[in-house]
């Protein structure tokens, strides 16, 4: 699927789960001391480590490995492909992770609103990037649930962790995500500044924290929850879907896309169609 397809699929489902990543129920990841104004708090080593042990256990690994043999496809979509293929593909992938399990920061609806010292993203989930033999990435996500870490999401490409290390490299701060127009944006001495193509249509060469809070909410005031909006259902309706054991078998897939990922803040997050898939 090229860039543009995505961004296309990107737009149309942020379309439909608007107001609800604004309006989401459950509380961001746990997370260490506040940083600077304006900056997420930062995830605990503790947890990301938590984080990557459920990323890196055999179950997913083995999921994977299958994930990258139907090259993304779902099992609930034909493929030509045997099964006895599918077991020597997946075991020939040989997949592992690679670089660091990063948290992953979207906008935050208080920030939008304008609360005070609300953050401009918080955490809700975290990524590590896994990698085939034959050069595939995909995303595992990881989310708390409960007293530990579950794996709800597998995804083809890797702009969670890919994001991140641009900010890194390009002096530090916080990259996050705009979900509903797939922008990503690194916060960084006060100013909110461009990772992508999407973001520096929205923000040009990057503007102050201030600025980029007055732009949000004009985007997206009027759809926060409690809105006319909120309330004609405008906001795409998900249910919650059952979420598998960490061990189990059983993997949402691109046939779920009209419901949520998990009864948590992941709840549309207006995430990228391509990223409904599971292995």
């Amino acid at each position: 699927m090229t860039d543009t397809i995505r961004k296309q699929a990107s737009r149309l489902a942020a379309a439909t789960v608007l107001a609800a990543t604004l309006g989401l129920a459950a509380a961001p990841l746990a997370q260490a001391a506040d940083p600077a104004p304006g900056a997420p708090a930062q995830l605990a080593p503790t947890e990301l480590s938590a984080a990557r042990g459920a990323a890196q256990s055999p179950s997913v690994l083995d999921q994977l490995g299958h994930f990258f043999a139907r090259k993304g496809v779902p099992p609930n979509q034909s493929l030509a492909l045997s099964p006895a293929d599918e077991a020597r593909a997946a075991a020939e992938a040989a997949p592992r992770l690679s670089g660091d399990t990063v948290p992953v920061y979207l906008l935050d609806p208080g920030f939008v609103a304008g609360t005070p010292g609300a953050p401009v993203a918080r955490a809700e989930f975290t990524a590590s990037k896994a990698v085939a033999a034959d050069g595939q990435v995909a995303s595992v996500w990881t989310a708390r649930q409960g007293a530990g870490w579950r794996v709800v999401n597998i995804a083809t490409g890797g702009d969670e962790t890919d994001y991140a290390a641009k900010a890194a490299a390009g002096g530090g701060g916080t990259a996050f995500r705009e979900p509903q127009i797939d922008a990503w944006y690194v916060l960084r001495g006060g100013r909110v500044l461009p990772l992508d193509e999407d973001a520096r249509k929205a923000v040009g060469a990057g503007v102050p924290l201030a600025d980029y809070q007055r732009q949000v909410k004009q985007r997206y005031g009027d759809k926060l929850p409690g809105s006319v909006y909120d309330r004609e259902g405008k906001g795409g309706g998900y249910q919650a879907a059952p979420v598998a054991e960490p061990d189990g078998p059983s993997l949402l897939t691109a046939g779920t896309a009209g419901a949520a990922l998990l009864a948590t803040a992941l709840t549309g997050l207006g995430l990228r169609a391509r990223r409904r898939a599971r292995g």
